[in-house]
């Protein structure tokens, strides 16, 4: 389980996290929604170890692990992932080597002896994440990120995910900027990881539209920092349809 209780935190002088609680189960689907500059993206990063952000109350537990005591490595070598909402360019660094090394470092973690994976057998498994996605597979020898489209990089995060088999998934945003062929491959591939693995999965987004095509197990509304009302799925339909008004006080 992944476990947060009152969690508080901070840039700089400004509280942006105010007592956050939340559960999520392995293998349940939860989703975020709220206003802008309510804290949603916050919130996983500061799951995520980013040393910008200073936690000033409350405790994350990773299956029973005291998570904010990890750095970001460990916490990704514990099974947290975060898809970026802005992801990064790396020039110089494939996208395939790059997820290799990645793949390799958690295997290595896990079992100091474990026999690391081959190039050629890690491309037969790059390429069937890379076709789950629909992109090409010239995106594997490619930097990463780098030139990729808003949408192709949104696809790359999941081909990230599929190949790295968290436990617990943090998904920021992934929607944002996707036109409707793009996040339906999104959202297949999403549900394609989930049916495989099982993992807890976190989406952060602003709109009901990627429900249409994943259903989640609670749909929470954040608004200044806390999770004011969880509900399911019929919970973000009443705010596409009303909005965050009557939560917004």
């Amino acid at each position: 389980m992944l476990e947060i209780k009152n969690l508080h935190a901070k840039i700089g002088d400004k509280e942006i996290l105010k007592g956050l609680s939340l559960n999520i189960k392995a293998g349940e689907i939860h989703t975020i929604m709220g206003p802008n500059g309510s804290g949603k993206s916050t919130l996983c990063n500061v799951l995520m170890g980013h040393p910008k952000f200073e936690v000033t109350k409350g405790s994350a537990k990773l299956d029973g692990k005291k998570l904010l005591e990890l750095d970001t490595n460990e916490r990704a070598n514990e099974g947290l992932f975060l898809a970026f909402q802005q992801p990064l360019e790396i020039p110089g660094v494939t996208f395939g080597n790059f997820l290799r090394l990645a793949k390799n470092a958690n295997l290595k973690a896990k079992d100091k002896d474990s026999t690391p994976i081959g190039p050629v057998d890690f491309m037969e498994e790059m390429r069937a994440s890379t076709k789950l996605l629909k992109m090409d597979e010239k995106f594997i020898g490619r930097s990463v990120n780098q030139g990729f489209s808003g949408g192709e990089k949104k696809r790359a995060e999941i081909v990230q995910m599929a190949t790295l088999e968290p436990k617990y998934a943090l998904l920021d945003e992934i929607d944002s900027g996707l036109d409707i062929d793009a996040l339906k491959s999104v959202a297949k591939g999403i549900k394609a990881i989930h049916k495989k693995t099982n993992p807890g999965i976190l989406i952060i987004t602003h709109y009901q539209r990627i429900l249409n095509y994943i259903d989640p197990d609670h749909v929470h509304i954040m608004v200044d920092g806390k999770i004011l009302k969880s509900g399911g799925p019929k919970l973000a339909h009443d705010l596409e349809k009303n909005g965050y008004e009557k939560y917004i006080k």
